[in-house]
């Protein structure tokens, strides 16, 4: 696997440049495409009940995308959360959240709607008592994408249950459903919607949905040689639990290894 992610960035500079930036931008917006990332996503979260507070997560989600076999592709999603947590008596809670890894087997020849379908997994690896839940959980996760013209469509979802660690209530007993909804311009810039919405089911009656209602903007570029998504979007949280933040501000920058295309072969000489 590492030979496999080494020999993409190394081909890289020779190959991504050549991609149109819209067909790039097309890709970063599917969950499970061959392509390989390392997004830098940056939460702020503010108002509400955090009041004068903010919150910031900062989430490390590298991609590698992986040949099981010539019909079957896994994606190997995971998450390592950086939270630094107001409190209420003043200060913050920093360190690492519990991270989630996801995989999701799709197919290797996407059709007119791509989906994929997997196991999610999440460790207690919180290194904070006041981030910490001290619980193992896992669950199904699913996606489907639909690219149609500029647009590209669909939704993730996934639930997580726990299933051992700490014997306390509440447990682990999360649900989540990002539906998207992506329109592409020319030259790599699209504007976009997607927002992630949770149900805790082990939280208190009326307490159990974050739904955010939001847009963005992002731009696939290239620094140097290497290509890079950047967006930034804004959601505002219409139904939220209590003591939870109203707003969030969400900046991400995507370093992108494409997979390299087969070159064409030239065009045979005439003679006149």
């Amino acid at each position: 696997m590492m030979r496999r992610i080494a020999f993409i960035a190394w081909l890289v500079p020779a190959t991504a440049l050549a991609q149109d930036a819209t067909e790039l931008a097309k890709q970063t917006q599917n969950p499970v495409a061959d392509l390989a990332s390392v997004p830098l996503q940056f939460n702020f979260n503010s108002g509400g009940d955090l009041e004068d507070g903010t919150q910031l997560v900062f989430n490390f989600q590298p991609v590698i995308p992986l040949k099981v076999t010539h019909s079957v592709n896994v994606i190997w999603r995971t998450i390592v959360p950086y939270v630094s947590q107001p409190l209420p008596g003043g200060g913050h809670a920093s360190g690492i959240g519990d991270v989630q890894t996801q995989l999701f087997f799709t197919p290797a020849k996407a059709g007119g709607i791509v989906w994929g379908l997997g196991p999610i997994l999440q460790f207690p690896s919180a290194t904070n008592d006041a981030l910490r839940t001290g619980e193992w959980a896992s669950g199904p996760t699913a996606v489907i994408v639909k690219t149609a013209g500029p647009f590209v469509l669909g939704g993730l979802v996934n639930q997580l249950w726990h299933f051992a660690g700490v014997d306390d209530d509440p447990k682990v007993n999360q649900f989540l459903v990002q539906p998207f909804i992506n329109y592409n311009f020319k030259g790599g810039w699209s504007i976009a919607t997607a927002p992630i919405i949770t149900a805790n089911w082990s939280a208190d009656s009326g307490e159990e949905w974050t739904v955010p209602l939001g847009l963005g903007v992002s731009k696939v570029t290239a620094i140097g040689r290497q290509p890079v998504s950047l967006s930034m979007q804004y959601y505002h949280n219409i139904e939220r639990p209590t003591g939870s933040p109203a707003n969030t501000l969400r900046l991400v920058w995507s370093f992108l290894f494409p997979t390299p295309q087969p070159a064409k072969p030239a065009a045979p000489a005439t003679h006149e």
